[in-house]
């Protein structure tokens, strides 16, 4: 079996502390399995010069190697152009993006200089993984210092249209740099579309039959993996979370008001602003539900170095008490927003209390939060998920309420169909989303990854074809109208590979 080498932005050693949540977990298992190797930044930087040397740690079967950046490589490759020019590509909010030639180029160098470092410890039989909008251009630096093992590269945001990825200046490299690899991972059927039209469109790749591409004499495949969390695993933690001392203060304090839970970082993209206007508007037009309910928020500041996150925060502070002034009482205050981080266990329990789950980002990748929310629930009495249409865990969670996030009436219109939704129904709409989770794992979706990639190599080429549109599922269907809305969706297949 070859060694799995695991490439991405951060890299998590473990502590002899709790786990730590989502990729981590899911990456760990896999290689203590298999053993391995993690590469990436370690997330400090030195003041020194940049290093060609990693620093060496084993944990178990598995390898850490890890390097500083500069300030300098800090400023350009992860605050200038990852987080202010890519990420915000990646989820088609040009109005957040920054562009300067300086920052491409240190992100380049980034790049190009992470895979001088990891060259010499990569061993001809490994296979490489390579993850995230932080390193698009890896796979390419590594061809070019002639390593010829299997590389996959798995894309955990969505990824846009043609039209927004051309708004990037040699977006075309971006694409011919993907290209070096041998298996390209998304989240979604539809983001695998969107890069195989751009990969068509602006890098001259061909289809090939079942959905492949060709550039030059290379193919590559392209396939949607949806995410996955370890479901039982949570549930567990959420029952045994709802009987703890922090969880039991939370209802105390709710005496008997229905809460609704957002768990999120504080990030453009997670349509915070709208949800907080969405509740508002829920109070101003349905009178029975003010001091019947209370909206607590978790969203955890991040990237604060960066000028959007920052005017973010003062944005929702400032929403929050503007509504507690307006339609607060002296013994009721609508709305708890933390902008802290808050453990996983307390947050599991606080899922488990509440009676709504509010998930509505513009766009995500996936957004596990969804996920959690519903394993977290008491079978018996569940709680209801609101959740963005946007969101690539809504192909799988057609059974939730699905709503546009930037429209707060719409919102509004689904926080009010769940807290008068029947138990019955809650059961109903419960059941099909733990079922469309229940059997999965995030152990699971890597090794069906790395499963993938092994075969990648190995296939008879096919002959090309003319482009083909996938469209886009249909998820939602809205009948009713009023306080009778009714919101219905379809359930797309959540794993397809061309």
């Amino acid at each position: 079996m070859s060694r799995l080498v695991v490439v991405s932005n951060r890299v998590s050693i473990p502590t002899g502390d709790a786990k730590a949540g989502g990729l981590a977990v899911a990456l760990n298992d896999l290689m203590e399995r298999q053993g391995g190797l993690w590469f990436g930044w370690s997330g400090h930087t030195s003041t020194g010069s940049a290093t060609t040397t990693p620093a060496l740690v084993q944990h178990g079967a598995v390898d850490y190697a890890t390097v500083d950046l500069t300030p300098e490589e800090l400023e350009l490759y992860y605050n200038n152009f990852s987080n202010g020019t890519l990420w915000p590509l990646m989820h088609s909010l040009p109005e957040q993006m920054n562009f300067d030639r300086r920052s491409l180029q240190g992100y380049r160098a980034v790049n190009m200089r992470l895979a001088d470092v990891l060259v010499p410890l990569l061993r001809s039989t490994d296979t490489i993984w390579v993850h995230d909008y932080h390193l698009l251009a890896m796979a390419a630096s590594l061809r070019a210092r002639n390593v010829t093992c299997p590389i996959g590269f798995f894309l955990h945001t969505p990824f846009p249209s043609p039209d927004m990825l051309s708004s990037v200046p040699e977006a075309s490299q971006f694409i011919r740099d993907l290209l070096s690899a041998d298996l390209l991972g998304f989240q979604t059927a539809n983001d695998a579309e969107n890069f195989a039209a751009s990969a068509q469109r602006i890098a001259g790749a061909a289809r090939l039959a079942g959905g492949g591409l060709q550039l030059g004499n290379r193919q590559i495949r392209v396939g949607a993996f949806p995410v996955e969390i370890d479901p039982h695993d949570f549930a567990e933690m959420a029952e045994q979370a709802h009987g703890n001392a922090e969880t039991a203060r939370l209802r105390r304090s709710l005496d008997g008001q229905s809460l609704i839970l957002g768990v999120d970082r504080m990030d453009p993209t997670k349509g915070l602003r709208h949800r907080l206007a969405g509740y508002r508007r829920l109070l101003e037009t349905r009178n029975q539900w003010s001091r019947q309910t209370t909206f607590l928020q978790i969203a955890a500041a991040s990237r604060q170095d960066v000028d959007a996150y920052q005017t973010l925060r003062d944005d929702l502070e400032g929403s929050a008490g503007a509504i507690n002034a307006t339609l607060g009482e002296a013994d009721w205050t609508p709305i708890r927003l933390i902008s802290r981080g808050v453990g996983r266990d307390a947050i599991a329990g606080f899922m488990r209390e509440a009676r709504i789950g509010l998930v509505t980002p513009l766009r995500d990748g996936m957004n596990l939060v969804a996920k959690e929310y519903v394993a977290a629930q008491d079978p018996d009495d569940p709680g209801v998920l609101v959740l963005s249409k946007f969101a690539g865990a809504a192909r799988q969670l057609g059974a939730a309420i699905l709503v546009n996030p930037v429209d707060p009436d719409e919102i509004a219109d689904a926080l009010d169909l769940a807290l008068r939704m029947s138990r019955p129904e809650r059961q109903d709409r419960w059941k099909a989303c733990w079922e469309a989770i229940k059997d999965a794992s995030a152990l699971g979706w890597g090794r069906s990854f790395v499963s993938a990639l092994s075969r990648a190599g190995t296939e008879v080429p096919r002959p090309a074809r003319p482009a083909r549109t996938i469209p886009e599922p249909s998820i939602e269907r809205r009948t009713g109208t009023g306080n009778d809305i009714r919101m219905v969706s379809t359930q797309p297949p959540s794993r397809t590979v061309n």
